[in-house]
């Protein structure tokens, strides 16, 4: 038998390999599909099936094309509606793969189809259990992404029965595979590692620990932040199927010259990507386009920031353009029409116009805040963030609410705004959205928050509301 966690962080995703005797499985494939595909090849095993823990919100599974490539079926647990063909199991099932086989566990909870998949070993012995959303190391999965017509509290008592009935009763030396890690926004708390096991889960993991279901209820539906805009969209891209990544990825990879991008950027339903590093955007860009660089969660800020009904042509470092396209792919943008042939570079060399983002350390803004009573303090990060520690009299206007029209009427032309977030990466990306919509007087602190609390010049508060 033979186990490998594909791990991709920027998205915070593992999706699994397991193979015995020549067969193999996946488990909650990324839509770019030719990892698993060299692997299996790699080791001579014929895929057999792929599984699916749920309906993903958060990301466009593979299922399809991976599905379309081997010939493998698709394998759901019990409660599974799409429009596709799948193999919809039910509780307790077996599905044998070589010497070894997966019984399905239905797990309600985090929504409605999902289950665990127990991997029993050539003894027949329980020896992993893959849990997709339903429990992660050191949480478990929101119940309020895709309640259908059940409320987040219904759900949530729901997964305190799966919890109970079926995780917990698992055997302590059971290793734990969860769909995702530390940073993904399918839980509130998840650990750092993207492994455990289920006895240490139980000493750990909060919701392990807690016997009242009413109190399970109150602790996992409480302070949860908005979902972003992309998770129904994508939950229903996984439902009703997609077009081939091929095909995403032939119309993506349109080399664009300066002068036929500078055409379709004029166009009204056009967005222009810029896919460079902050620091690079920060010292030139292309007016009105918007940084959302491939050196930070670049995925999860595009699906959160950007409508899925405009067409985006991008600028990227070169050589990665098809990186940058595939990405995008994952969280459900397909109407990516070229990039910029010869990058950034070239339309500077062909004298087009520019713009760039002021830059400032923190030790100038400890020395203009005395003397500019029109200097305001902007902090991006998230209000659990900004309650820990922040600029006495910042504002706090989150990224992810940076394209709402009532958060921008809150800016006045005589203001002189300071930005800044954890490091700098979201940061500028609100530069960018705020210079599209036509407030320049902005300037960027490098080093963020990070920096700024260094200086002992600079006044800082909590927000003590918000850590009771």
């Amino acid at each position: 038998m033979f186990i490998k966690q594909l791990y991709t962080s920027c998205i915070s995703e593992a999706a699994y390999y397991i193979e015995s005797e020549g067969e193999a499985a996946i488990i909650d494939p990324l839509r770019d599909i030719s990892v698993y595909l060299e692997l299996a090849d790699s080791r001579n095993a014929r895929i057999r099936y792929i599984f699916e823990t749920h309906i993903h919100a958060d990301f466009i599974s593979g299922h399809l094309d991976l599905a379309k490539v081997t010939g493998a079926p698709i394998v759901f647990g019990p409660d599974t509606d799409t429009r596709y063909p799948i193999i919809k199991t039910i509780d307790g099932e077996r599905l044998q793969l070589g010497a070894v086989s997966f019984e399905v566990l239905h797990t309600p909870g985090h929504t409605l189809e999902s289950s665990c998949f127990l991997l029993r070993d050539e003894m027949d012995l329980p020896n992993a259990v893959f849990t997709g959303d339903t429990l992660f190391v050191g949480d478990v999965g929101r119940p309020d992404l895709s309640s259908g017509d059940m409320s987040k509290e219904e759900l949530a008592s729901l997964l305190y029965d799966s919890l109970a009935t079926k995780i917990s009763s698992l055997p302590d030396n059971v290793i734990v595979y969860p769909a995702h890690g530390q940073g993904s926004i399918c839980g509130k708390e998840l650990g750092p590692e993207t492994f455990s096991t289920i006895g240490e889960q139980k000493k750990c993991n909060y919701a392990l620990k807690v016997h009242s279901r009413e109190e399970f209820i109150r602790i996992v539906t409480e302070g949860l932040a908005d979902p972003p805009q992309y998770f129904p969209i994508n939950a229903r891209i996984n439902k009703i199927g997609y077009g081939p990544m091929e095909d995403v990825l032939k119309r993506g990879l349109q080399p664009l010259s300066v002068s036929d991008f500078s055409k379709k950027s004029g166009s009204e339903n056009i967005i222009l990507l810029d896919t460079r590093p902050s620091d690079q955007f920060g010292l030139g860009f292309i007016p009105e386009s918007i940084s959302i660089g491939l050196d930070g969660r670049y995925a999860e800020w595009a699906g959160s920031l950007l409508p899925f009904d405009t067409h985006i042509i991008m600028v990227c470092p070169e050589g990665n353009e098809e990186e940058s396209i595939i990405r995008l792919a994952r969280v459900g943008f397909e109407n990516i029409c070229g990039y910029l042939k010869g990058g950034f570079t070239s339309w500077q060399k062909a004298g087009m116009p520019i713009d760039l983002i002021i830059d400032v350390e923190a030790d100038e803004l400890a020395m203009d805040i005395p003397h500019d009573p029109n200097l305001l303090v902007v902090d991006v990060r998230k209000p659990a963030e900004f309650a820990e520690g922040h600029v006495l009299g910042a504002m706090n206007l989150t990224l992810a609410d940076m394209n709402d029209p009532a958060s921008m009427a809150q800016f006045e032309d005589h203001h002189n705004i300071y930005l800044h977030c954890e490091g700098g990466y979201r940061s500028v990306i609100a530069a960018s959205l705020l210079k599209r919509q036509g407030i320049h007087n902005i300037r960027n602190i490098t080093g963020g928050w990070k920096a700024i609390k260094e200086q002992s010049g600079i006044e800082f508060e909590k927000e003590a509301s918000m850590l009771n």
